[in-house]
């Protein structure tokens, strides 16, 4: 079925963010056509949704009460399109997010049980950043993500942890020394950037950063090609392309803490049939 509910999702995505070049980004879509969305839903509404000054974006009156629709309007979409009288023959389709790693390391796994037990419901399955892993399942474009759960989840939400990996410090095969005095390639942003930043709190450094590239995949080629010394899960660098060109570093004193990675949902999302069949299929996941 079509996605009619495209521009809702962009539009409360924006109201979140409100910042254009992050949706665009988290989003996968161009800037332009994000404004035009933007412009397309105002015409439609005759009111403007955003204000646009030199302090940046906010929301107008109007925009705040469009968001309370959009909402409501999804939730009665979601729970509308997955109605069934027999959860046995479930059908329709189920969104799911997971970055590349965890397609290649984990998913099959997790979704294997679920499909064959559920051949009828069609997997639609985005890959991205992971840093926006979340963002993208509480603004209702997906269903379900595999991603990194951070210390406090949003009230919305809840997760299954399916994997713990630890974060290790990486660097170019080929460098002479351990790279641990840096300079440091760290993630843009996102849970390991969190992490590695507490690592060095707690140890009173202020690491000299090289490069801070939005992906671990970029982030491990900037390492490659001898940028500076990473920080990354280990169940990336164990999954990469970029692997025979690395090596790993064992950190000073302790090292970061592990990343939990789970299953993730909405809480409200968990009476649909498909959602709930397969959270309740990932029970005996260690």
């Amino acid at each position: 079925m079509r996605d009619d509910h495209r521009e809702l999702r962009l539009f409360l995505h924006l109201a979140q963010t409100l910042n254009f070049g992050r949706t665009s980004l988290d989003c996968h879509v161009s800037p332009a056509t994000l404004t035009r969305t933007v412009q397309r839903l105002e015409a439609d509404l005759g009111h403007r949704l955003f204000d646009r000054g030199p302090r940046g974006v906010s929301l107008t009156a109007e925009g705040h009460r469009f968001r309370a629709y959009a909402v409501q309007a999804l939730e009665l979409w979601r729970s509308y399109r997955e109605e069934h009288p027999d959860p046995a023959e479930l059908t329709g389709r189920l969104t799911v997010f997971a970055t590349v790693t965890a397609c290649q390391a984990l998913l099959a796994d997790l979704l294997g049980p679920f499909r064959a037990t559920h051949p009828q419901v069609r997997l639609d399955l985005r890959t991205g950043d992971a840093a926006a892993a979340l963002a993208r399942l509480d603004e209702g474009e997906v269903d379900v993500a595999v991603a990194g759960i951070p210390a406090r989840l949003p009230e919305p939400l809840v997760s299954r942890t399916v994997a713990v990996t630890e974060l290790v410090f990486v660097t170019a095969r080929d460098r002479p020394d351990s790279g641990l005095e840096g300079p440091f390639v760290l993630p843009h942003r996102g849970l390991v950037r969190e992490a590695a930043d507490r690592w060095f709190r707690g140890r009173g450094r202020v690491p000299e950063l090289a490069c801070e590239p939005d992906g671990h995949e970029g982030l491990l080629t900037l390492v490659a090609l001898g940028c500076g010394t990473g920080v990354v899960p280990r169940l990336v660098l164990e999954h990469s392309s970029m692997h025979d060109r690395l090596s790993a570093v064992p950190a000073p004193g302790p090292p970061p803490e592990p990343l939990p990675i789970g299953l993730c949902v909405r809480r409200t999302d968990l009476r649909r049939p498909a959602v709930a069949a397969l959270w309740s299929l990932t029970e005996r996941t260690p």
